[in-house]
């Protein structure tokens, strides 16, 4: 069995040389520990079958290898330790970034401390679905608040693709069942957000909190102990989740199809934590009237970036008044059952039908906040 450093140092390979995304990675561990292949040099001196056993997408599987090779050419490990305390003290910090508290720490979301006044002035310019996204996130965070954000990205990722097309079928844009409908998925637990059916996959094991130092409050007891009791409490908790993509799942069947044979150890595909918080901070520009933009100079790549991460901190700031307005009185169910009612009333407005697929428009952030309770 492979020790913590090792899995920590394939897990950096993965996800720092050959570019794969980290809760991919992390879901391969196991796969690889399996077929011997659990470190670059043993990547290396492999097949890309092998690999393509693992990592079904042939582009991802050339870039494991690739990257092994490379890794070999590059960081030659000698039979014995010559590692200076610098290079040391680098490695160590390198595996405590791959802890899941880390992970989770890379997918913050913009904060800011703003007043109500700034909010209520605040107009932003967007389609629907990363405003559905938005509003998906903060509610999670009210309504199953044991969820990791990682989480709570991936389920809200999951209620927008299966709005998404629902609404491209009543179009006309998609025809025929859902994946869902065809039986894919089936066995798989379920969660209601927003009105809508998940098909989750659980993630046993992960524990969002791992990689935190533990603090010894009780002089009695050693650190062993205390860790045995966090993890014993991790384990009675409900696991984290992911989000299921069964569209994706029903498209590697396709292919599989296609190919004449099955894939090998296919994992269930998930919407990713990082695509999601992505989509969020690329989609939130400054509502500008006829007047501001005929005198606006055009923005760099980065001050746009900037000022739409900006935005979105203070959308979510708005949607967190409006959750912590209502859930002291209302319940989880209650609270998810109107989330939906609400992004409807402050939705953008686009043209009906066909035309206004994808149309953007203007988010009034007090119009969010006119939906708070009062008192």
């Amino acid at each position: 069995m492979s020790t913590a450093a090792e899995v920590q140092a394939l897990l950096r390979f993965l996800s720092q040389d050959a570019k794969i995304p980290l809760p991919l990675a992390l879901s391969k561990v196991k796969d690889l520990q399996k077929a011997a292949l659990s470190s670059p040099s043993l990547l290396a001196q492999s097949d890309l079958q092998a690999i393509k056993d693992i990592f079904p997408d042939e582009k991802l599987a050339k870039q494991v290898l690739n990257a092994a090779k490379r890794s070999l050419k590059k960081r030659p490990l000698p039979d014995h330790e010559t590692t200076s305390p610098t290079k040391r003290k680098k490695q160590s910090l390198g595996e405590e970034l791959m802890t899941p508290v880390a992970i989770e720490e890379s997918l913050s979301l913009p904060r800011i401390a703003v007043n109500e006044e700034t909010l209520r002035k605040t107009k932003v310019f967007s389609n629907r679905a990363p405003l559905v996204l938005a509003f998906c996130v903060v509610l999670l965070k009210n309504t199953m608040p044991a969820q990791p954000l990682s989480s709570r990205l991936s389920l809200a990722q999951a209620v927008v693709s299966v709005n998404s097309r629902s609404k491209a079928v009543s179009l006309g844009l998609e025809k025929g069942n859902s994946a869902e409908e065809d039986g894919l998925g089936q066995g798989q637990p379920k969660v209601k957000i927003m009105g809508r059916d998940i098909r989750v996959l659980k993630r046993w094991g992960y524990d969002s909190k791992e990689g935190t130092k533990i603090v010894n409050k009780n002089p009695n007891k050693d650190e062993g102990e205390e860790g045995n009791a966090d993890l014993q409490e991790s384990n009675v908790k409900e696991p984290a989740l992911w989000g299921l993509d069964l569209e994706a799942l029903r498209s590697s069947n396709k292919s599989a199809e296609l190919r004449r044979r099955p894939e090998p150890n296919q994992d269930l595909p998930i919407y990713t934590a990082q695509s999601a918080r992505s989509y969020l901070l690329k989609s939130f520009a400054t509502a500008e009237n006829e007047t501001t933009s005929a005198r606006t100079k055009k923005k760099s790549i980065k001050a746009a970036a900037a000022e739409k991460e900006h935005n979105l901190a203070l959308l979510l700031s708005a949607l967190e008044n409006l959750y912590s307005s209502w859930s002291r009185v209302l319940s989880v169910e209650e609270l998810d059952r109107r989330a939906w009612a609400w992004y409807v009333q402050v939705r953008p407005e686009v043209q009906n039908g066909v035309a206004g697929w994808g149309g953007k428009g203007e988010v009034r952030l007090a119009d969010i906040l006119d939906l708070c309770r009062k008192g």
